[in-house]
């Protein structure tokens, strides 16, 4: 048994080597979390999409633990109901409601049509890089900036209130960030998000919000917790992807190399990104609601299982030599977006984003290098999302 969740990283990059080992010899284990409650760990790929796919083991706020904080789950305090329209941590018919009211608005087609305001973003931002000069910290300046202002574009949230959501978002999966803080930055977002829907149903735009507002059946706290969801996790995940991404290509830069002369496809190298990385660093909670049978043990109703991502997409079984980038490997199935009922609504916009931000990065500073040795760069530890707090870099 585990008497905590493995988090310590030989290296900045590679999931916790007891994960990967627990993936081969004993890929369910049982673990003791913070609160004392003894439940399960998850680490290979085959348990992790049977867990994930099987609807008896429940998303609901209330009945999660995480496996690396005593009281807080994602948004909340263990125990305690979703906020309103926060459907990642709801089950259906709830679930369901909400979902479905976004799916067709996060379509490949939908995606395609975003493109040349992701291009334009994209080209802005890299100039503010060239202007700001070498050194600069990537994060701030790119990594972060870029789907933030995509986000806001795709919601129609004006710029002047970016800063606002970069930094109460940013918060909700922090694990240092405490119960106050907590609520007063979803207090100060739900607030600015409401005089919004407000202002978009006097003067409708073309825009998700403006949907969103002019909806039948939803409150104001329903619309702006849908709002407040998409804004956190459409900036927070891909502004983590893009700075460690861009880490692994200075760090090898063969790998830039073969994407800028054609050799890779931008495309099959963020996949193996995603796989790679995982950014979902502590992985995944759900709790059986009935005894449930699994790998030969027997799962009891109330037991919280945590599938660990990272582990599941460094399963050798599934992916040969995991821990080697192979920027030409069939990654399809991998669970960088999670997998089943919740996974990703905005997977396709996240990767339309890399594609064109990787590509154009690379292409317009061919010399770009790390300005620090990489034990100097901060890394988000203490963090449900990992990535770097900042990446300087030269040219």
């Amino acid at each position: 048994m585990l008497k905590a969740l493995p988090t310590a990283r030989e290296h900045p990059l590679d999931p916790p080597s007891e994960l990967r080992r627990l993936g081969v010899e004993e890929p369910l284990c049982r673990l003791t979390y913070p609160d004392g409650h003894v439940g399960w760990v998850v680490t290979s790929y085959e348990l992790a999409r049977l867990v994930l796919g099987d609807q008896r083991f429940s998303s609901r706020s209330e009945l999660l633990r995480s496996a690396v904080h005593p009281t807080r789950i994602a948004e909340v305090e263990r125990g305690e109901p979703a906020p309103a329209g926060f459907f990642a941590i709801m089950d259906p018919p709830e679930h369901t409601k909400y979902r479905r009211l976004l799916t067709g608005h996060f379509t490949v087609r939908r995606m395609n049509v975003l493109q040349p305001t992701i291009e334009q973003i994209v080209e802005n931002r890299l100039s503010v890089l060239a202007e700001t000069g070498p050194p600069a910290d990537f994060v701030t300046t790119f990594a972060l900036a870029v789907p933030s202002h995509v986000i806001c574009a795709l919601l129609g949230v004006p710029g002047e209130h970016r800063g606002l959501f970069e930094r109460h978002g940013s918060l909700l999966n922090s694990l240092e960030a405490d119960a106050a803080e907590i609520k007063s930055g979803m207090a100060a977002m739900s607030g600015c998000l409401k005089e919004l829907i407000e202002q978009k149903r006097r003067n409708p735009s073309n825009d998700l919000l403006t949907v969103l507002a002019r909806e039948d059946g939803l409150s104001d706290d329903e619309v702006a917790g849908i709002a407040m969801l998409i804004l956190v996790a459409g900036h927070d995940t891909t502004a983590s992807m893009l700075a460690l991404g861009t880490l692994v290509f200075l760090l090898h830069p063969e790998y830039a190399e073969a994407l800028r002369g054609g050799e890779a496809s931008a495309g099959r190298a963020v996949e193996e990104m995603l796989r790679y990385l995982t950014i979902v660093q502590y992985g995944l909670p759900r709790t059986a609601v009935e005894d449930i049978e699994l790998a030969g043990e027997l799962i009891r109703a109330g037991d919280t299982v945590t599938v660990s991502l990272p582990a599941a997409n460094w399963d050798s079984a599934r992916f040969p030599e995991p821990n080697r980038v192979d920027l030409s490997r069939n990654t399809a199935g991998h669970l960088g977006f999670g997998y089943g009922l919740h996974q990703c609504l905005g997977q396709h916009l996240a990767r339309l984003e890399m594609r064109i931000a990787f590509s154009r990065l690379l292409r317009r500073f061919p010399t770009l290098e790390l300005a620090v040795p990489i034990s100097e760069i901060p890394l988000r530890r203490q963090h449900m999302i990992y990535g770097a707090e900042r990446l300087p870099v030269c040219w």
